[in-house]
């Protein structure tokens, strides 16, 4: 059966945000995030996600199950570590959107979904007049011990897709690393396309 790909919004997010909370603890577990999720923070974290109106949410399916989704909603709607980098070079917040989580089960990769992602949340900033799109990406150090010697980044995905990372547009976002007892800051780097 194909992989459907379809975007949600308002009343038609909270049914999957459970989904969506347990997609980003199995995807963001891996290289390069390595996160050791926390299930009360998710449950928080996609709760006030959905809260914005003009968030939308873009669902994979494989018949029943979503296999994978990407969410979007308007730079304005982000937390102020997020904000402030923009705000601190003069760039107009209100004309942004956010490109938030693309989590797909490593099965379904290669197969033009994350194209599709990509192709339903420009629509949707188009849609409300944003003038660009951004999202942020961890930046990890090469020698990093737990990079997987076979692992391949986004970086030519996203350039393809007309995106650049902005030279000193990072912002440190924290959260626990498999193996470590507490949270430590990252550097999340920018990456940003005009319409």
């Amino acid at each position: 059966m194909a992989v459907m790909v379809t975007v949600l919004r308002e009343r038609q997010i909270a049914p999957v945000l459970d989904a969506l909370a347990q997609l980003r603890q199995v995807v963001f577990a891996q290289w390069p995030y390595l996160y050791d999720g926390d299930a009360a923070y998710e449950r928080d974290y996609v709760r006030e996600f959905a809260a914005e109106p003009d968030s939308v949410l873009i669902a994979a399916r494989d018949g029943a199950r979503i296999v994978g989704m990407a969410t979007a909603s308007p730079m304005g709607a982000q937390k102020e570590a997020f904000r402030a980098p923009f705000a601190a070079r003069g760039i107009d917040t209100g004309a942004l959107f956010y490109f938030g989580e693309s989590v797909l089960l490593a099965p379904y990769r290669g197969q033009g979904i994350g194209h599709a992602f990509f192709d339903q949340r420009e629509a949707c900033a188009l849609a409300v007049g944003a003038r660009a799109a951004c999202f942020a990406a961890v930046v990890r150090p090469e020698d990093h011990p737990d990079r997987p010697a076979d692992y391949r980044a986004l970086d030519g995905f996203w350039r393809k897709r007309g995106y650049a990372p902005v030279e000193g547009l990072v912002t440190p976002f924290a959260w626990k690393d498999h193996r470590d007892e507490h949270e430590s800051e990252k550097p999340m780097q920018f990456w940003l396309r005009h319409f």
